[in-house]
């Protein structure tokens, strides 16, 4: 797959999926949608089935659904099929199914992702480091291993994660040429910046993985609670990268990536396979649900911002005063979009790119 096809493929994937969340609960709460648009710019393509009108444009950045008696400025007393008929929890029900969606999304793609196999690295060695325990303990590249403090690994993240928290020793249960035995080792322990900011003690004994892969997949039931705990840790250390970015624990500049970022990653991560690609997306879907719940003006969670204010107000937010929050809001993120892309163009030397495409 070009690395073009994967991105355009992965957001498109993304954002349908979003707008038609939308879509499905307003029809389902018997708001009429007027328009079905994916994408911006140039009209490519549109076509009217029922009371809904479909509209594909050039550029697959973007859609939105547009329902009847949306806004405010309608007159006259609202009819039975409009937006604004509706009750406060029903209107927030459909600014919520968009977010929704995208996490459920994420949800499946990583079931079938842990449900059908994703190449992982094997525990086994591929270098025994110098001037660290693992050496003179007597590990060898091409040692598999199988155990830490009794319990079985099964890949090396997960054996690499046992190892770190062992900050005494650690008895490794290790399998060479078929046969297997025991290494107590006391490893060497260093404070290390976590990306989240605090620096914390990480064990280490000093050993790398070798190039062996594995397909590694999981009974369904056991899939279906580790995509639901995969949703549930990424929301959680999102929130988390936020808080230190906002309290300067965490620089902005390493944490965030913007349109250029996610092509370089998409790119990459499409020349592993498919299983690699369907993982990303599971990653980026639900880190647009959960971005969409914040309460910015222009995002969905601005739209239920509003509405939660009218439910407990009885009454709307001024016009005057959603177009003015708007406004800023929308400043906010094309001056964050600018950041982001900044310095996506000195992380992935675009510049030198360019130069060296044009030949200067």
């Amino acid at each position: 797959m070009t690395p073009w096809l994967a991105f355009l493929l992965t957001l498109s994937l993304i954002i349908l999926v979003h707008e038609w969340g939308h879509f499905v609960m307003a029809r389902r709460i018997g708001v009429k949608v007027e328009r079905f648009s994916f994408g911006f710019g140039p009209l490519l393509l549109h076509w009217k089935k029922g009371d809904t009108e479909y509209a594909l444009s050039l550029f697959p950045f973007g859609g939105y659904v547009k329902l009847a008696g949306e806004t405010e400025e309608i007159q006259g007393p609202a009819k039975p099929w409009e937006y604004r008929a509706r009750s406060v929890r029903e209107r927030m029900s459909i600014v919520l199914a968009g977010p929704l969606i995208n996490y459920i999304l994420g949800f499946i793609l990583f079931f079938t992702v842990f449900a059908v196999g994703a190449p992982v690295s094997t525990t086994r060695i591929g270098q025994v480091m110098e001037g660290f325990p693992a050496a003179p303990a007597g590990l060898q590249p091409g040692d598999r291993i199988t155990a830490v403090e009794g319990k079985p690994v099964k890949n090396w993240e997960e054996m690499t994660r046992a190892i770190q928290i062992q900050t005494q020793s650690v008895t490794l249960t290790v399998e060479r040429e078929g046969r297997p035995f025991q290494r107590r080792i006391e490893p060497k322990v260093t404070q290390r910046k976590s990306w989240l900011g605090p620096s914390k003690s990480i064990a280490m004994v000093g050993v790398t993985p070798s190039d062996e892969v594995e397909t590694q997949r999981y009974p369904l039931g056991e899939a279906f609670f580790k995509a639901a705990h995969q949703v549930w840790f990424l929301t959680r250390i999102t929130l988390q990268a936020l808080w230190h970015i906002a309290t300067g624990g965490l620089s902005l500049r390493e944490s965030l990536t913007g349109p250029i970022g996610i092509f370089y990653i998409t790119s990459s991560v499409a020349q592993q396979g498919l299983i690699s690609l369907l993982h990303l997306i599971a990653v980026l879907s639900t880190s647009i649900g959960l971005f969409n719940l914040f309460p910015i003006p222009v995002l969905d969670g601005g739209h239920l911002a509003f509405l939660a204010a009218e439910w407990i107000r009885g009454r709307p937010v001024s016009l005057r005063a959603q177009e003015a929050m708007t406004r800023v809001g929308l400043g906010f993120l094309l001056l964050l979009l600018a950041v982001v892309t900044y310095n996506d163009l000195l992380r992935f030397d675009i510049g030198d790119r360019l130069r060296s495409f044009l030949g200067i």
